[in-house]
């Protein structure tokens, strides 16, 4: 975070050079998601100076892995661009912040159902910015706020194995793998399936990962078969500077976002799920205990043993006999068993 501070006024004002003698080049929007209830759609994104990556491939050798990383994280971002947004007949005007990141809201009009809702971007005329495609459509995810069921996911090293508290071996696998090279822990296609019924449910995954790598985790979950669903990842910069510390640092905007599911979707009880390796475990008691009757379960893969003391810490604050199912579990069918007897799953 220090270095991140100490070096931020030159990457924010080598951007605003570059965006002001026109040496961005080509630039690109990239929707981030799109989701919300009857009521609302949120909507963000970000424009990037554009950068050519190639198809993951279980082929690729770590020196292309390795490239395609720099490409990743070398492009700059586009501070204080302008963004039409169009939904349902309505546009608003979005500037990007000093992350080049844009966000915003529509009230919505008509039914719940997902069929053809479109959401439109669109880059204002601006000296210095030529977008690559003149407008970028995305499709909306709404479900009822009253829906029965959704997911909260972590990522790395809950379905994505990354050795997330070993810094030296993360930041290899980061490196040297891609999408169609990184490995799933077994069985997590089947017991994501399984809680949402086939897409029937909405699964929100929330990590620590940072923006730089929404197309590594989609092609990830793809590529394995696991559910797609709204990314909430962490929206502090990552470069090649401080790459690293993707997926480090504060985990407090988890708590953040899983309380902003659970105040969009005021009737949907959630499944929990994440790992030990970091705060999950506190972070979910802490959700427990401020909506409390929402959560259905918790399912906390343990990747490392836990000391006495942190789960004792733990049975404390989740003592309540009347609360959730909070599920240490060793690989994925433990977690799978304790749902179907419980019946959470078929």
């Amino acid at each position: 975070m220090l270095f991140r501070l100490l070096f931020f006024p030159f990457r924010y004002g080598f951007a605003r050079l570059k965006k002001a003698i026109g040496k961005l080049d080509v630039v690109v929007i990239e929707p981030l998601y799109a989701f919300g209830n009857e009521a609302r759609v949120l909507v963000q994104g970000r424009v990037v100076e554009s950068y050519k990556q190639s198809r993951p491939s279980a082929r690729k050798t770590y020196l292309q892995n390795l490239l395609g990383t720099i490409r990743r994280y070398a492009g700059s971002s586009v501070p204080e661009a302008k963004v039409e947004v169009e939904y349902q007949g309505a546009v608003q005007v979005l500037e990007t912040d000093t992350d080049g990141i844009f966000q915003g809201s529509f009230g919505r009009q008509g039914s719940s159902e997902t069929k053809n809702q479109i959401i439109r971007f669109r880059l204002l005329p601006e000296e210095g910015l030529h977008p690559e495609q003149e407008q970028v459509n995305v499709g909306v995810q709404c479900f009822p706020s009253d829906h029965p069921r959704g997911i909260i996911s972590d990522i790395d090293d809950t379905i994505l194995i990354s050795h997330a508290t070993r810094v030296g071996r993360k930041f290899w696998l980061s490196i040297s793998k891609n999408a169609y090279t990184r490995r799933p822990f077994p069985g997590v296609s089947a017991f994501y399936k399984a809680l949402t019924k086939d897409g029937e449910h909405p699964v929100f995954y929330i990590s620590s990962s940072d923006w730089n790598l929404v197309d590594l985790i989609r092609d990830f979950l793809d590529y394995r078969n696991i559910p797609q669903g709204t990314m909430l990842l962490k929206d502090l910069h990552v470069d090649l500077k401080n790459i690293w510390k993707s997926g480090g640092g504060s985990h407090q905007h988890k708590l953040e976002k899983t309380g902003m599911l659970l105040e969009l979707f005021p009737g949907m009880k959630f499944i929990l799920i994440g790992d030990s390796g970091q705060h999950d475990p506190e972070l979910y008691a802490e959700v427990i205990t401020r909506h409390p009757g929402r959560i259905l379960a918790v399912y906390i893969r343990e990747v490392r043993v836990m000391s006495n003391q942190r789960r004792q810490l733990l049975e404390a604050k989740l003592k309540d006999p009347d609360g959730p199912s909070v599920v240490f579990v060793k690989n994925t069918g433990e977690a799978m068993d304790h749902a179907r007897t419980h019946s959470i799953i078929s």
